[in-house]
């Protein structure tokens, strides 16, 4: 990877992080706090989410006849999505320490909080909460492949590729093939130090409670 092309990349997460800071600022004028598992609004907030709540029978006679013909499909894919999740998690948790690559944490993914939204009725919350779960899973398979890939694969195709893994901008050019197996080890070490980074602070701490 040459110079420039390192720096925009260094731009682009530069303003992502601007741009995370910018959402949480935003979100934090919405008046609610995180309690733990729960998420809290004021109390103004919460009764004006209450007020808007469709109820049950009324929200059935608002649903289009299409999404109740297709429903038993999207909720019988429960099952290959929890077997996938099975799948995924027990792949990282066997091959990661012997590739020494950090694994992946499925709650940075996997975020089920839709269901304290008071607008929302019993159906709607679960409706996303299976949506939540769904999306998270595909984020936490997406960076375990992805480090899969940087671990055994780091080059790009000749092709663009839409909705490419976290780690594929910095993968090697399609056809760049000087010292590519030393390259290769060079991905593999940065993965490691991830890896060491990760284990730092809990070996601290365990070192603390010991002390």
């Amino acid at each position: 990877m040459n110079n420039r092309v390192r720096q925009i990349l260094d731009q682009i997460a530069a303003l992502e992080d601007e741009l995370h800071t910018a959402i949480e600022e935003r979100e934090s004028r919405l008046r609610y706090q995180i309690e733990g598992k729960r998420v809290v609004f004021e109390h103004a907030i919460s009764e004006a989410h209450q007020r808007v709540k469709l109820g049950v029978f009324r929200w059935f006679l608002t649903v289009r006849p299409q999404n109740f013909l297709t429903m038993p499909i999207i909720y019988g894919m429960i099952v290959p999505l929890v077997l996938f999740d099975l799948c995924a998690s027990f792949y990282q948790a066997v091959c990661f320490p012997i590739y020494r690559i950090a694994k992946v944490r499925r709650a940075d993914y996997i975020v089920l909080d839709h269901q304290h939204l008071a607008y929302l009725n019993v159906i709607e919350k679960i409706h996303c909460v299976y949506c939540s779960y769904t999306v998270g899973l595909l984020g936490y398979a997406s960076e375990i492949t992805a480090r899969t890939e940087q671990y055994f694969c780091p080059i790009k195709h000749a092709r663009k590729v839409l909705g490419t893994n976290s780690r594929y901008e910095r993968f090697l050019d399609y056809g760049e093939a000087d010292d590519y197996h030393g390259r290769l080890e060079e991905f593999r070490t940065e993965l490691a130090r991830e890896t060491d980074q990760a284990d730092r602070p809990q070996n601290e701490g365990d070192m603390t409670g010991r002390s």
